[in-house]
């Protein structure tokens, strides 16, 4: 037997109630962040359900964020680290990216030796690819669009 599909719309008009809410909960990465990086993360927030893919997706939006940001050189730890010397990151961020690279690692790499991810381990690399995109891409362009509008309102 084949799963059915029943769109939240329908349902809510047959028993005349309004969708409060469905799980999982959906997640939309912000339009300001680039396709790429954008696609990785949104792919990771959907593949919860498979941390492994998860994790390695998160390190996957890092690695695309920090190229469109011109750190294209070596590997992701020397783009990582460059990116905090530059002071485009902070060093927490930068401790916290390694740690999304090395959960990557283990999993690109089949280590036999590393425990396989749990839910809450990919949640915390999408956490930091999410707050990482914000950092980047999304709270830059509001802060010019802000000055901008300031400027015209003034």
């Amino acid at each position: 037997m084949g799963a059915v599909a029943v769109s939240f719309t329908a349902w809510s008009e047959a028993y005349d109630q309004p969708v409060r809410g469905h799980y999982p909960e959906q997640t939309a990465v912000d339009d300001l962040v680039p396709e790429q990086s954008r696609a990785f993360l949104q792919q990771a927030f959907e593949s919860l359900h498979a941390p492994s893919g998860a994790v390695m997706l998160a390190a996957s939006a890092v690695d695309a964020m920090l190229k469109l940001r011109d750190y294209v050189d070596g590997s992701l730890y020397a783009r990582i680290e460059k990116a905090a010397a530059d002071h485009v990151i902070a060093a927490d961020m930068a401790q916290w990216a390694h740690e999304v690279r090395l959960d990557a690692n283990d999993q690109r790499h089949a280590d036999p030796s590393a425990a396989l991810p749990s839910a809450a381990d990919a949640q915390r690399a999408i956490d930091f690819a999410a707050a990482l995109s914000e950092l980047l891409f999304v709270l830059p362009a509001r802060v010019q669009r802000g000055v901008a509008d300031a400027k015209h309102a003034g």
